[in-house]
């Protein structure tokens, strides 16, 4: 689902429940010099303003801040940018020691450009929350792809942490797949290392697979090599199968390549950002979930609690 279809959905089921939300009309233009402008052309004086951007380039986060900074002087009432990917996410900590701490460099532009607060979606590490000091809703990963999985439990499913930081997220989507559907699964945990970024040296399974159907969750894909290997190295340890939902489809490099050609069963991914064609991959929207956030602002209800939007009525 590209960005438009994205947007179009987003605002017919969040009209469904509240009043009508529209799309506003933006004009952007880039100089030959490569000098961004924004411009709305519907006045937002007064107005609640959401702001959808995924912006994994220097082009996109600058538009953002641009689209953030003409929305406050045009006296909007709030400002609140969507963010279905976060940049530089995985700069969540200084990894050397002068190195910077990126994801908290975009979290105060947004704030410092005049944000009122922030929708987000499966942010690298739960600490990037506190970069901000105005409201974030962070939709986790496991409130949107736990229906898929429950699609696919056929009692021998068992998911799949490619790291040590990813405990916590595997973690989660076992509680919540017992939770709201009822299913009981293990976990297994891969450790690896890697001594440059994008390439990994080792990697051993923690755990039993054998005639396991192995599902990995991580928050995204990259080049697909590591994710490619941990692929290979689970079947070698006896996995009948392996499946990868991922929540941001960077995709990068030889990425499509590498998966069209890898030992996955399919590559499993949201619309948090564009990606090609792919006869292995499959995505599941963030959609709902997005719609979830902006009718629990627009109604100032909780978004823990607000399990079908259609069921509230919002005065």
């Amino acid at each position: 689902m590209n960005s438009t279809s994205l947007v179009n959905t987003i605002v017919n089921r969040v009209s469904e429940t509240t009043e009508p939300l529209r799309v506003g009309l933006q004009q952007t233009q880039k100089f030959s010099d490569g000098e961004l402008c924004v411009d709305y052309l519907d006045s937002v004086r007064g107005k609640r303003v959401f702001i959808l951007s995924s912006p994994n380039t220097s082009d996109e986060i600058m538009l953002l801040n641009l689209a953030i900074d003409a929305a406050k002087r045009g006296a909007a009432k709030e400002i609140i940018p969507i963010l279905p990917y976060f940049p530089y996410a995985r700069q969540d900590k200084k990894d050397q020691s002068r190195g910077p701490i990126g994801a908290k460099i975009i979290a105060e532009m947004i704030e410092n450009r005049g944000a009122t607060s922030v929708i987000t979606f499966d942010l690298h590490a739960d600490q990037i929350q506190g970069f901000f000091n105005i409201p974030i809703i962070h939709i986790e990963g496991k409130n949107v792809f736990n229906d898929y999985i429950s699609e696919l439990n056929n009692g021998n499913l068992i998911l799949c942490g490619p790291d040590a930081g990813s405990g916590k997220r595997v973690k989660r989507m076992q509680k919540q797949l017992l939770k709201s559907n009822d299913i009981s699964v293990n976990y297994v945990m891969l450790d690896k290392t890697r001594t440059e970024a994008n390439k990994v040296d080792s990697m051993i399974i923690i755990g039993d697979v054998t005639g396991k159907d192995v599902i990995i969750l991580d928050d995204m894909v990259d080049t697909a090599g590591t994710l490619c290997k941990a692929a290979e190295v689970l079947l070698d340890g006896g996995a009948k199968t392996v499946r990868a939902i991922i929540g941001h489809p960077v995709l990068s490099g030889p990425a499509y390549e590498r998966v069209e050609a890898s030992k996955l069963t399919e590559l499993v991914v949201s619309d948090s950002l564009p990606i090609k064609e792919s006869t292995k991959i499959k995505v599941v929207s963030v959609a709902e979930q997005i719609s979830k956030a902006i009718v629990s602002i627009i109604g100032n209800l909780s978004y823990d609690n607000l399990k079908e939007i259609n069921k509230y009525e919002i005065k």
